[in-house]
């Protein structure tokens, strides 16, 4: 017998392209076991139908390493906290080189990312410059990550070429000030609003298992669908040395394929792309689970101050799954586009 809430989603979300609510993003957080396949499956029907075949990887590297004034408890590059990390900073040839390797992969996107609460004018003009030096060898599209902007701010990075900004929540707005304390909730959804005002596409996802409830899961999987995200990036808690939550739990697999299916089916239109902490909370086998369970995106290679899988094996790991993808929902599926 299936659960109910799976023919409410199959109506409303597969049928109808409308997510699902918070109190029903809870029962598909809470299903039990015997039906997670189905859950799974049905997710993976949603993004097919509402974002097509394509799985998109994209490369990602640090312009600025370590020495945030942020106190994000997750966060090894916070200054606050006694963590490992050091502050680093690359310069333009590197960053060329990253975004050649991340091409070579089959990566469309490639991110520039800075540890700053947000960015002076001395390192918006560096990224300007990395910009300019990484078009003129390298045939993709470029993305930012760059703290907390003013309209100005975005605008400039508009001009310069970014096509996508990165800003997290990281978490439910009624979890986060156990998250951060130094900036609001509100100050990031400001960002979004100026980032969209300038006509660049948001990028907006978070952290799952930083401790906070079931409910509190659903309610942030709504408040990012409120701010209809382009692209939404899931990341799992590996806790980091030094940091607040250094001793917090990894969050199990199955409730990390749950997560997976919970954001698909309250964002069926969304580029939902696996993050940090996905080989340590799903593993090779749960990753594949989850892209054939919703998610349609991966980062590919190490993160920024963490270590994922080699980019090659993200790459294997998509050309795998490329053949098995057919479920038979749309004749599209056999002329499967895997980059």
């Amino acid at each position: 017998m299936s659960a109910p809430i799976l023919d409410i989603a199959r109506t409303k979300v597969l049928e109808g392209g409308e997510g699902l609510s918070e109190a029903e993003l809870l029962e598909v957080l809470t299903i039990p076991d015997e039906h997670l396949q189905d859950l799974l499956d049905l997710a993976h029907q949603v993004r097919i139908r509402h974002c097509g075949v394509e799985v998109s990887l994209e490369g990602i590297i640090s312009l600025k390493t370590g020495g945030c004034p942020e106190d994000c408890h997750f966060c090894s590059q916070s200054g606050l906290f006694e963590s490992p990390v050091r502050s680093v900073t690359l310069n333009i040839a590197e960053l060329v080189e990253a975004a050649k390797q991340s091409e070579k992969m089959g990566a469309s996107e490639f991110c520039i990312v800075a540890a700053v609460k947000g960015p002076t004018q001395n390192l918006l003009d560096q990224v300007r410059e990395a910009i300019t030096a990484i078009t003129a060898e390298v045939d993709i599209s470029i993305s930012a990550s760059l703290g907390i902007l003013t309209r100005e701010q975005a605008a400039q990075l508009r001009a310069m070429g970014v096509s996508r900004y990165n800003h997290n929540f990281e978490t439910a707005r009624s979890f986060f000030p156990n998250v951060v304390t130094t900036h609001t909730w509100q100050d990031r959804k400001n960002t979004l609003e100026f980032v969209r005002a300038e006509g660049m596409e948001t990028c907006c996802g978070g952290i799952i298992g930083l401790g906070e409830t079931l409910e509190q899961r659903a309610e942030f999987a709504t408040q990012l669908a409120a701010v209809e995200p382009h692209e939404v990036p899931m990341n799992f808690l590996d806790p980091r040395p030094g940091t607040p939550f250094a001793d917090r739990p990894l969050v199990p697999q199955g409730e990390a394929l749950r997560a997976v299916a919970a954001f698909r089916l309250a964002m069926p239109t969304a580029q939902l792309r696996f993050a940090g902490g996905t080989e340590l909370a799903l593993g090779d086998d749960g990753t594949e689970a989850g892209l054939l369970g919703g998610a349609n995106a991966i980062i590919g290679g190490n993160y920024l101050t963490t270590l994922g899988r080699p980019i090659e094996r993200d790459r294997a790991l998509v050309d795998k799954i490329a053949p098995r993808r057919n479920l038979g929902i749309t004749p599209i599926e056999e002329t499967i586009k895997a980059l």
